[in-house]
């Protein structure tokens, strides 16, 4: 068992792959500035295990001692998502990546790192032709460029492996309904109807529990899958903003979609990828689009506003 030092371990990712890491019977210390004002981490407190810490990823100071102590890294401190990074350009460098750079700086080579990046970095694919590791990265927005430049970063350094995440969807204990399968989902349960823009856009999807396996699955192999990028996601779901519209109206009958004649969507995101490389190493994600669907229309019967959004 390993000590695991999360930074940014109270947000959405972390806050379901946290727990997850103390069942697995790893040490956790999570750093956090707690920015979105929420506390997800309580029932984390009672283990013995688990460790928290308020304070700022790029602090050097306040990041080398926690650092020291940790045999494994996953820094998932960052700006997250193409409006939240517009808002603040430069908290977006300094913390998407020079954070990461701060890290790999500090880390000696023994210890492990384990990032999430994500696919968005291959920003606009060529038409029907899946998206493998080998495949140029070209991200479109900021949030997009900065964590290739931090993917860069920590696999130039050795002993370190980078998860490039699908667009994730489901229920956290940090919630974010600004991602789109959960804000499409949100839409229809609330709003019963969506203007889509430029619905032909395809992308790929990613449970957030499959998201946390698959962190314990690379802990787990690391030996093995050292060194590589590996994208994350359901093999099944590569789909267009339209077509992911029509698997929530299976389940929210009365949701009314409507593609804009005109208008441009701002993210212009537009591929569709292959998962091979980490389903060679045993990973197969266990949670569908559908049954996420309908985990979602159950939690916002719960959820009432929007501040669970990063922006």
């Amino acid at each position: 068992m390993a000590n695991i030092l999360v930074t940014g371990g109270a947000g959405y990712i972390g806050s379901t792959l946290v727990p997850e890491l103390l069942k697995a019977g790893h040490s956790v210390t999570v750093l956090d500035n707690f920015m979105f004002g929420q506390s997800p981490l309580l029932e984390c407190c009672a283990c013995d295990s688990f460790e928290v810490a308020r304070g700022d990823a790029r602090d050097e100071g306040f990041i080398g001692p926690y650092l020291k102590k940790a045999d494994c890294i996953i820094p998932l401190a960052a700006l997250v998502g193409a409006p939240l990074c517009r808002r603040d350009p430069i908290g977006t460098v300094t913390t998407n990546r020079d954070a990461i750079g701060l890290i790999a700086r500090l880390s000696s080579k023994a210890q492990r790192i384990i990032i999430p990046t994500t696919n968005s970095g291959y920003g606009i694919g060529e038409k029907g032709v899946l998206c493998t590791e080998e495949t140029p990265l070209n991200p479109v927005s900021a949030y997009g460029k900065t964590k290739v430049e931090a993917e860069e970063i920590v696999l130039e350094r050795g002993n370190s492996i980078s998860l490039r995440l699908a667009t994730v969807f489901g229920a956290s204990p940090r919630m974010r309904i600004d991602l789109l399968v959960n804000d499409f989902a949100y839409r229809a349960v609330k709003d019963r109807f969506v203007v889509v823009f430029e619905g032909h856009f395809k992308r790929n999807y990613i449970h957030i529990r499959d998201v946390a396996r698959a962190f314990i699955h690379a802990i787990d192999n690391f030996d093995s899958m050292k060194g590589g990028a590996y994208n994350v996601g359901l093999s099944s779901a590569n789909l267009s903003k339209l077509e992911l519209c029509a698997r929530i109206k299976e389940q929210v009958e009365d949701f009314v979609y409507i593609e804009a004649p005109v208008g441009q969507d701002p993210d212009k995101r537009d591929y569709i990828v292959s998962n091979e490389k980490i389903e060679r190493t045993g990973f197969k994600p266990i949670y569908s689009l559908d049954a996420g669907i309908r985990e979602l229309i159950k939690g916002f019967s719960i959820i009432v506003n929007s501040r669970y959004g990063n922006v």
